[in-house]
């Protein structure tokens, strides 16, 4: 067995290692392009070729299946339901104190955490509008400043 035999079949098991162990698609490309290169040197391929095929079939095969990669892999978006909730109407149920870090509201039978998209101190009870969402608490506005803002824009 030639050191090219060795070394090629070396790097596709280290490739094959690196891609059991992370998450995503990482390094199968140079596995193959690795294995094209061992077959070229057990026809007897010059080293050069063997370069240049593990580089060439690596890039390609890179372009041609990372975009199919990325699209089934490695999704870090995890669409909820959640956003729904921007836009509509929260009832205070917890008084709203951003600077005491206290604040909650109920929207449609369940209980979130909220702070004040202005800043302001909002008692129990206020109905408000949901601005946004941060992590897991709404940011709102009473719905009378809401109203206001719309009609000043």
């Amino acid at each position: 067995m030639d050191t090219m035999t060795v070394a090629w079949a070396v790097l596709i098991v280290v490739f094959l290692i690196i891609e059991g162990a992370t998450a995503g698609l990482t390094s199968i490309w140079f596995a193959a392009g690795a294995l094209t290169a061992l077959a070229v040197t057990f026809l007897g391929g010059p080293v050069w070729l063997q370069i240049v095929l593990f580089i060439a079939v690596s890039v390609v095969t890179l372009i041609l299946t990372r975009p199919l990669a990325k699209k089934f892999v490695n999704k870090k978006i995890q669409p909820t339901n959640a956003d729904k909730v921007i836009g509509g109407t929260a009832t205070v149920t917890e008084r709203i104190d951003n600077v005491a870090g206290i604040g909650a509201v109920s929207v449609g039978g369940r209980i979130w955490t909220a702070r004040s998209a202005t800043g302001e101190i909002i008692e129990e009870g206020t109905l408000t509008e949901i601005k946004s969402i941060e992590g897991v608490k709404l940011l709102v506005v009473p719905q009378k400043a809401a109203q206001t803002a719309e009609k000043n824009n």
